[in-house]
């Protein structure tokens, strides 16, 4: 039986997918939420608020290598349904391209997912980013501490992640992030090729108040994604902010039980 593999994104970790794991469970679909390196148990946080980050030396492809032993892990064999969130579509591009025999399906969900051209960094100065609310929430020269650093007790916080979370839930998910995302990851370039990523069914989750991942590069990712793809992306369309997992759990739910 195929398993759903819940990726969150940047800051996040396994934690924000329990709305989801609970309703799967609830239709007999197994999946297991998972951290991504350097975010969750797998986390560490600065000795310093304004010194180097102890996650600097992860990139994409360490990132991708860990998913790979945890698909390798959770599925015993059998190619899992990755969903990813955010900045986990980078790490589950890479991690797809080396080996897509351990995926099913690939879900998307308001998520990055850099193909040859632009590393991820390159991505957000594009036209399709304007209005974008990331780059207001760092509190240190990602060159400098070698991460994107946030404090998620901060302004802007709330309206570029939860928007239309009830208060109460998103209060309580700001205590829980993560302050730094590798800046690895964000400026390794992700080689994709039709022949192992593209064989790879996938879809699309569009959020349409997004302030973190913008709609309009949404639907230009899912553009890319198709250009190098055997079959177009299935797209599902959402009014929500960034993280529908805690703000339309039930209708995300609906999006991964029909390609599961």
């Amino acid at each position: 039986m195929r398993t759903v593999v819940l990726l969150h994104g940047a800051w996040h970790g396994a934690w924000c997918w329990t709305p989801i794991t609970t309703r799967l469970a609830a239709r007999g679909i197994p999946s297991v939420a998972v951290d991504l390196e350097g975010h969750g148990l797998l986390a560490r946080r600065p000795a310093d608020p304004a010194g180097p980050s102890p996650v600097a030396h992860i990139t994409a492809s360490s990132a991708a290598g860990l998913l790979i032993d945890q698909l390798r892990a959770i599925g015993g064999g059998v190619p899992c349904v990755v969903v990813a969130h955010s900045m986990g579509g980078v790490v589950a591009t890479a991690a797809a391209e080396r080996a897509p025999e351990l995926f099913d399906h690939l879900v998307y969900v308001a998520a990055l997912a850099p193909l040859n051209s632009h590393p991820t960094a390159g991505y957000l100065s594009l036209p399709e980013s304007a209005g974008d609310r990331i780059p207001g929430l760092l509190t240190a020269d990602p060159a400098a501490v070698g991460a994107l650093r946030v404090d998620g007790t901060g302004p802007g916080v709330h309206d570029a992640f939860y928007g239309d979370v009830d208060p109460g839930v998103a209060d309580a998910a700001r205590t829980l992030l993560t302050p730094d995302f590798p800046f690895g990851i964000a400026t390794e370039t992700v080689l994709v090729t039709p022949g192992r990523f593209g064989s790879v069914a996938h879809s699309y989750v569009v959020c349409e108040q997004d302030y973190a991942v913008r709609p309009a590069l949404q639907r230009r990712l899912i553009d890319e994604l198709d250009a190098v793809s055997a079959a177009p992306a299935k797209v599902f369309t959402l009014d929500s902010a960034h993280s529908p997992f805690l703000s339309r759990p039930g209708e995300l739910t609906d999006v991964i039980a029909s390609v599961w």
